[in-house]
């Protein structure tokens, strides 16, 4: 059975490949893009800086101009709380 996720209703680019997220819980949370890009090919063109700000909400992930997006319950449980 799939847990439903919160969407999120902000997301935006921090230095050093973070990403900030706002989800409509009210939960604010920060997750590590670096793993991701340093480590898949799928996110290679995220290295590039003004892509990489192109991040947006889109229902309970993030998502790019070209696809890329993270699986929702990782953005979920692998950030942090802020």
């Amino acid at each position: 059975m799939k847990m439903i996720m919160p969407n999120i209703v902000e997301a935006r680019a921090l230095d050093d490949r973070h990403i900030y997220l706002k989800y409509e819980d009210g939960k604010i949370k920060v997750y590590d893009m670096k793993p991701l890009i340093d480590n898949n090919n799928f996110y290679a063109k995220l290295k590039d800086r003004n892509y990489f700000n192109q991040v947006k909400p889109c229902s309970d992930t993030i998502e790019w101009p070209n696809g890329e997006d993270v699986c929702p319950e990782n953005l979920y449980y692998d950030s942090k709380d802020i």
